[in-house]
């Protein structure tokens, strides 16, 4: 029976548990050498504490090798038996007893060679034998009985190439085959499966019984043979790697997460489980490496955390960098080592693993300090007194050596030079902002970023000027974008509309790829005269938001994609004929088909084509409306003090008030008015009254807003939901993100809310109230059956209570 304390040491150290397990029964094997060889057999941290607790709960199997168990003890019993270990016991046959080498297993028992595989009865003798090999319809054939018709498949599978690529050498495909079917048996197979389906090697792959004619069509086309197509994914259409079997057809891996999507158990976010809890149910990968069991010891601080970077020596946190060499501090050798907390002093990884009897108490422990030959545990350790910053002195700063702030001030002195009038005013503003940052080593940070030092550097040097345009000459990039935010924040460069500046860039180099001159002027024509004069006009002066950018490049691109096909069939707009439009509509290989009905209806009002693909009209939500689910998320966020502040605003704007995730986000302080006795939200044009405890919320949230942004950010910031850039809102995307955390789905459930408020309340006054066009309200209003035509008949007849 597993004990509490092996309990907990299975899931916070199960290499350490195994190691002790082993190290009790076996003694003549080094305890280094016994952690070598379970690291080595116990992989990832589920396999190995699962690998912990059957150890735990009965490690007799250590020296009896009996199953039933799970195949990675028999691994580590194997392991063991060949690193030399005399008192372990290998694996045991489950029916004979015998001792293995390897193993078969059927369920969690472990079999030899001769007890392992069962008898079914030969599909051609019928006798009651061992399987030796399945015949083309994948029955059971005994040794006697191949299934065999005297041919050399790879003759018959070059018979079937030749007909596509009559110029294909013999020897080009036997290689080919060869590498991708090593046996001859299996060989067979594919001459049966090509054979009975030729249409496998020319776009019918994802049919392929055996995953072996994948790569066979691989190497078939790294070999220059002619007439093979690759195939497609049947889900998602793109021509990548599928080899992942679902519903008898060979799909890509993205197909194969989206068909396994759940609901995580803990943030509720849909995604593809990495695992499950002991319960059976899906965690997401967030939530798995989350996890405090899953938290590991970094070998540089010291603190259990999130591993953010494996290396040789041991796991490293987000918080330190890559271990420096330097001289062991107990062991003296030069090696990477970390800063103890204790000692301030270098210790290597392996010093910090060592336990070792004290050389003052005597208590076997962990060594904190002394040497190899006079450890010290940490009772009897003298904590390192810690001194001030030698450069200003700072009092505060309990860390021996420069301060953050001192290295800030000397980093920049690298940078941007030594304070002085020659400094451009901008940059001297961008040095006092970094300088005086809340954050110093996250600043730090920044200012070491490979994308972030080398412009900077040049702007003060006057190797590259102060300006957007300038900026524009660099590889676009976000870091580049996040510097020029910073910039613009502190003062140093103006504000622009950086959406629209994108799509310009984007529409002159697609412009300019266009090789035929007529689609060259109707792209133009469309591009820049039709999509981007009108987010002009209808912005009217505001800047994009990036579903306008996201909007009018996919627009384009489809745009492009209808004139390609025709010029591929040697159609233009003015000879395309309805029948021309049906078969590209019916086109598997056609791509944007729904995105690029606004061109053809574009084209079509410009005379430019005769044919007409109709709009698509709004019949409602795609997605069911579930209003308990709604509700119950609704009262988590009114009463959850655990959850931030920001999160239940936003989650409340959208499941009560019907907000999507984009007009939440450009909410600003000036759309808050907190008074004395009432707090008063503008969505649109008549104020809504909130009442408590939303109005709590909302005020708690105007008042101590805060973005990501360390460098170059307002203060205070003009938006209700600050982001990561400086200036800048937080992302529809990353406000998505955390309302998926808390189990909210947008579009869900902001469809809910509109269909029980419009239930509720007038098409007028719910568009006026909640910022939304009066045509959507009114569409929702009939989606919902509600009759307001005699609202004011109804109002008129109301009596006076008296």
């Amino acid at each position: 029976m597993i004990t509490p304390e092996h309990s907990d040491r299975a899931v916070c150290d199960p290499i350490g548990l195994i190691v002790d397990l082993v190290a009790a029964v076996e003694r003549q094997l080094e305890p280094e050498r016994i952690r070598t060889v379970v690291t080595s057999v116990a992989g990832g941290r589920a396999k190995s504490r699962r690998l912990a607790s059957v150890l735990a709960e009965r490690p007799g199997m250590l020296t009896d090798g009996r199953s039933p168990a799970p195949r990675a003890v028999a691994d580590l019993l194997i392991a063991l038996c060949e690193a030399g270990a005399q008192a372990v016991s290998p694996p045991c046959c489950a029916e004979c007893g015998k001792r293995l080498r390897t193993i078969q297993r059927r369920g969690q028992d472990w079999y030899c060679s001769v007890c392992g595989p069962q008898p079914e009865p030969c599909a051609a003798c019928g006798n009651t034998r061992r399987v030796s090999s399945r015949d083309r319809a994948a029955r059971p054939r005994c040794a006697q009985c191949p299934d065999t018709d005297g041919r050399d498949p790879i003759a018959v599978i070059h018979a079937l190439i030749a007909e596509l690529d009559p110029h294909a050498e013999r020897e080009t495909i036997a290689d080919v085959v060869r590498r991708s079917a090593p046996r001859p048996s299996y060989q067979q197979k594919l001459a049966w499966a090509l054979e009975s389906n030729p249409a496998l090697l020319t776009g019918d792959g994802h049919l392929a019984p055996h995953r072996a004619i994948l790569r066979l069509i691989d190497l078939l086309r790294e070999a220059g043979v002619t007439g093979i197509v690759q195939p497609s994914c049947p889900g998602c259409r793109r021509v990548v790697r599928i080899d992942k079997p679902l519903d008898g057809q060979r799909v890509c891996r993205t197909c194969i997460s989206h068909s396994r999507i759940e609901e995580c158990s803990g943030c509720g976010a849909r995604r593809e489980p990495a695992t499950r809890d002991d319960q059976g149910r899906p965690l997401c990968p967030n939530c798995l490496v989350n996890d405090p069991a899953n938290l590991e010891q970094c070998v540089n601080c010291g603190r259990r955390k999130v591993v953010n970077t494996r290396t040789p020596d041991g796991p490293l946190c987000s918080s330190c960098p890559s271990l420096p060499t330097a001289t062991c501090s107990i062991c003296g050798e030069e090696k990477p080592c970390g800063t103890s907390r204790t000692t301030s002093r270098p210790w290597c990884p392996d010093c910090q693993r060592r336990s070792a009897p004290c050389s003052a108490c005597g208590g076997v422990a962990a060594v904190i300090a002394g040497t190899l030959v006079q450890p010290l545990c940490v009772a009897c350790t003298a904590s390192e007194v810690w001194h001030a910053c030698p450069t200003c002195s700072d009092p505060d700063y309990p860390h021996p050596g420069q301060c953050a702030r001192c290295l800030i001030n000397r980093r920049l002195n690298e940078l941007l030079g030594p304070p002085s009038d020659a400094l451009h005013p901008g940059l001297e503003a961008l040095r006092n902002n970094i300088a005086t940052a809340e954050h110093p080593i996250t600043a730090r940070r920044w200012l070491n970023k490979p994308s972030v030092s080398p412009v900077l550097s040049d702007l003060a040097a006057g190797r590259r000027a102060l300006t957007h345009e300038a900026l524009d000459e660099l590889p676009d990039s976000p870091p580049l974008a996040h510097l020029r935010q910073v910039l613009v924040g502190v003062g140093a460069l103006p504000e622009r509309d950086e959406y629209m500046v994108r799509l310009e860039r984007f529409l002159t180099g697609l412009l300019a790829s266009q090789h035929n001159p007529e689609q060259r002027k109707v792209l133009h024509w469309y591009a820049i005269w039709h999509l981007v004069r009108r987010l002009r006009r209808r912005n009217n002066g505001r800047p994009l938001t990036p579903q306008q950018f996201i909007s009018a490049r996919q627009r384009t691109h489809a745009a492009v994609a209808f004139l390609n096909w025709l010029t591929a069939h040697d159609l233009t707009l003015a000879t395309c004929r309805h029948a021309d439009l049906d078969r590209w509509l019916t086109d598997d290989s056609a791509t944007y088909r729904q995105t690029a009905g606004h061109f053809i209806r574009w084209a079509r009002t410009n005379k430019l084509t005769t044919v007409h693909v109709p709009a698509i009209r709004w019949n409602g939500p795609t997605q069911p409306l579930d209003d308990e689910h709604r509700w119950n998320v609704a009262r988590r966020l009114l009463h959850d003090d655990t959850l931030k502040p920001e999160d239940r605003l936003a989650g409340l704007l959208l499941l009560l008030y019907a907000q999507g995730a984009a007009a939440i986000s450009r909410l600003t302080t000036e759309d808050v008015e907190a008074g004395a006795h009432e707090v008063r939200l503008h969505l649109g044009n008549a104020p809504i009254h909130l009442p408590e405890p939303v109005a709590a919320l909302a005020r708690a949230v105007a008042a101590n807003r805060k973005g990501h942004a360390t460098i170059g950010a307002l203060t205070p910031s003009p938006w209700l939901f600050p982001g990561g850039q400086p200036g800048r809102p937080i992302s529809t995307t990353q406000l998505t993100q955390r309302l998926n955390r808390l189990g909210i789905r947008p579009n869900q459930a902001r469809s809910t809310a509109l269909f029980q408020l419009a239930t509720e309340i007038p098409a007028a006054i719910l568009a006026r109230t909640l910022g939304i066009h009066t045509d959507v309200a009114v569409a929702w209003q009939r989606l919902s059956a509600g009759d307001w035509a005699n609202y004011a008949a109804e109002v008129s007849r109301r009596t006076t209570r008296s």
